[in-house]
């Protein structure tokens, strides 16, 4: 039996951060594209490769938890990374919790 349905990626164009969850370096990019199981971020061409690494990318109102499965050139000084999205483990979530609510300490 052939599967109709599809997941398709719809244009959603964004500024973005990504985080490299081991390095926790931030890397910043301007979104393409998402869809419900990945995203793609267009970003400057002097950024590592993070093929095979786990980030954390934050879009607008969006927060993913993925891992970089392809880096394209695109040309000039731009290339895109396609990322597949992960569940978010416990871990990750705390990083995200303490990260959000670090300053809340200093402020009181």
């Amino acid at each position: 039996m052939e599967e109709r349905r599809t997941i398709n990626r719809v244009e959603f164009l964004a500024n973005s951060v990504i985080v490299d969850r081991e390095t926790l370096e931030k890397y910043y990019g301007q979104v393409k594209n998402v869809s419900p199981l990945g995203i793609a971020i267009t970003v400057d061409k002097l950024i590592p490769n993070l093929v095979g690494r786990d980030v954390i990318i934050v879009a607008e109102t969006m927060i993913m938890y993925a891992e970089t499965v392809r880096e394209d050139d695109e040309g000039g000084q731009k290339k895109s990374l396609a990322f597949k999205a992960s569940k978010f483990t416990p871990d990750v979530l705390l990083y995200l919790f303490e990260s959000i609510g670090g300053n809340q300490d200093e402020t009181e």
